[in-house]
């Protein structure tokens, strides 16, 4: 049984939520080479007749030619085990690359991949209706190819809303779409072999990178191009 801790389903207009969203504003390319610049501009990121809006476009702005938006929920809410549903309508078009991830709350102390991260949905453009879910530690990430991860093919996912979810335990993480497993991965499978840093906070991020080592060579006459959400609800095992 989960009791709701807090949610966000938008009933509001303007901007997101401060007690509940951050808003960063940077385009260093995030490691991966990506393209776009991150604002916190209502160009970018706004609500509006009960939806959460990332808008990505074709613009020169600072030192990138894209702009976009990245909301995450570092010192706002942090999440240890639980569920998680997230409501979206994936954007489409080469070199897109929407995600909804999470990243341990120590991620400035001890950096990347020591920190954990999760991801609950990745889907690159180039590569339609392909759904990633992973998992990435210090000794199994994607740099070495040995993370635990699932990819499947999901016909109609660029069509309408669908809701990401997942379950997290001390045992393990259950991933579903639309309310139906997908994949598990469990702790004893990994535990005294790899690095298993899921039992500490996390902090949750939406964002749509383009480009990049994954995103690849972008589609110039998709923009602008909206990522959009209905809800995020975030609950806590109740016995």
């Amino acid at each position: 049984m989960y009791k709701l801790v807090w949610q966000d389903t938008f009933d509001y207009e303007g901007k997101p939520k401060e007690d509940l969203w951050h808003i960063e504003v940077a385009g260093h390319g995030f490691g991966n080479n990506e393209a776009q610049f991150y604002t916190d501009r209502a160009k970018n990121v706004y609500v509006s007749n009960g939806l959460l809006k990332i808008v990505a476009h074709k613009e020169v702005y600072e030192h990138r030619n894209y702009t976009s938006a990245k909301l995450t929920t570092l010192h706002k809410k942090h999440i240890q085990y639980g569920r998680i549903e997230v409501m979206v309508k994936l954007p489409s078009g080469k070199g897109t690359w929407p995600a909804i991830w999470f990243l341990g709350t120590n991620m400035k102390e001890v950096g990347w991949p020591t920190c954990g991260e999760i991801d609950l949905m990745e889907h690159v453009g180039h590569n339609p209706e392909h759904i990633h879910f992973s998992l990435h530690s210090k000794t199994n990430h994607h740099l070495i190819g040995n993370q635990p991860t699932l990819a499947l093919d999901v016909p109609g996912i660029l069509e309408g809303f669908h809701e990401f979810s997942m379950d997290w335990s001390e045992e393990s993480f259950i991933f579903y779409i639309d309310r139906k497993e997908i994949v598990r991965f469990y702790k004893k499978d990994y535990i005294g072999k790899a690095d298993w840093p899921f039992d500490q906070p996390f902090y949750l991020i939406l964002n749509l990178a383009l480009g990049g080592t994954w995103g690849g060579p972008i589609d110039d006459t998709i923009f602008p191009m909206e990522m959009a959400f209905q809800y995020v609800k975030v609950y806590e095992r109740s016995e």
